[in-house]
């Protein structure tokens, strides 16, 4: 057979601790008993003596459990050796043997240890009880065998039942290990997938941005270069301007520059830079009410501007408008950006752009939002809400 783990290591056995302890307790009573049907003390202190023994041992095992040398077999050993001494007492051999037996199976080192042992302690409580007289050999003999039976049947069917357990924990444990293998799989390419997107929205509101606006002024300095040079010359400025703020936006992306890709200053400052090169580049009207004193963080700084340089370059390339207005506003628990053209305008059901989709989840990541209203004809209307205090 094969041999497993000792039943101690795998059940809660203090319950069986207290209660041994009870019966060795009432086992002592036998020498009192004996006492009392026969007059000759040897038989009741040696019965006393051999409980005492192996109570003391069955104490030191329970002290000591990894003792290899009270653990498991010279226990066990001189458990069934006492069995058969107590075995040629009146009355006390076979119930001891009776209550002994589980030890065999909590405490032996396998399965094939614990038939052993109990068959032998089983052979001594028999052989011990040929020593008496005045009791039935067979009886005892019948009685002796049938309670190890009992006991190697439900030790084998507590083993099997263990063995059935460690192979469902051991399915479990392989279905989790590979649950949790495919779970990080999932958050790394989710990670990957998260990485990407941001990037693209960087690259979109930055370099793409200013790619696009480079090509603008190109085609306008060329097309004034011979009628109004002093304009083209202030277009290939803009132009050169454009193409070294795309240069740090480039390092910034690659990690070889400080990550906020902003010159210093408050929100108000930022932005009013932002819509002065606008101006410049486009000659549009822009009205700004951009209040000095409002105060924000970095990351709501960079979104404010993000949703200004986008919603600028809708404005230049498809509003045709005349006229752009930006209202910046603080409230108690949020901070808006209203950007507002009276250009032709869209219907916003059908705008599939990725640069207004980019603003709102830039947005939602501070706990934003995006409102955006438009209609043909009658100009569009971007207002931009975060959040100071993470209400949403």
């Amino acid at each position: 057979m094969t041999e497993r783990p000792q039943l101690t290591d795998r059940l809660p056995v203090q319950t069986f601790h207290g209660w041994y302890a009870a019966a060795w307790v009432l086992l002592g009573l036998i020498p009192s008993v004996i006492g009392v049907e026969n007059d000759s003390g040897a038989p009741k202190w040696g019965a006393l003596a051999l409980l005492a023994v192996l109570a003391f041992c069955y104490t030191a095992v329970r002290r000591f459990p990894d003792n290899p040398v009270l653990r498991p077999q010279a226990y066990l050993a001189l458990l069934a050796l006492g069995l058969g001494a107590m075995g040629g007492l009146p009355g006390g051999g076979a119930a001891l043997f009776i209550v002994s037996l589980p030890q065999f199976w909590l405490f032996a080192s396998g399965i094939r240890a614990s038939i052993v042992l109990s068959g032998a302690a089983a052979a001594a409580t028999v052989v011990g009880s040929t020593l008496r007289t005045d009791e039935s050999l067979t009886g005892n003999v019948v009685f002796v065998f049938l309670g190890y039976a009992a006991s190697v049947l439900i030790g084998l069917l507590i083993h099997r039942l263990l063995a059935d357990s460690d192979a469902r924990a051991g399915l479990l444990g392989a279905e989790l290990e590979s649950a949790q293998a495919r779970l990080a799989e999932a958050h790394r390419q989710q990670g990957a997938a998260d990485e990407r997107e941001r990037l693209a929205r960087e690259i979109h509101d930055t370099l793409a941005q200013g790619f696009a606006s480079i090509i603008v002024l190109a085609e306008a300095a060329r097309s004034t270069i011979a009628s109004d040079p002093v304009r083209s010359a202030q277009q290939l400025v803009s132009i050169e301007q454009t193409a070294r703020e795309n240069f740090a936006e480039a390092r910034v992306l690659v990690g070889s520059a400080p990550q906020s890709g902003l010159a210093p200053g408050s929100v108000a400052v930022t932005l009013r830079r932002t819509l002065d090169r606008f101006t410049q580049d486009t000659g549009l009207t822009v009205e700004a009410e951009l209040p000095a004193d409002i105060d924000c963080d970095q990351q709501t700084r960079i979104a404010l501007l993000r949703c200004t340089q986008e919603s600028l370059a809708n404005v230049r390339k498809h509003a045709a408008a005349t006229t752009v207005g930006v209202v910046l506003t603080q409230y108690p628990q949020a901070i808006e950006l209203e950007i507002t053209d009276d250009g032709r305008g869209f219907v916003v059901e059908d705008s599939k752009g990725f640069g207004l989709d980019g603003m709102r989840k830039r947005l939602a990541e501070l706990g934003g939002d995006l409102t955006v209203t438009s209609s043909l004809g009658d100009g569009t209307r971007i207002l931009a809400t975060i959040h100071t205090n993470g209400q949403a």
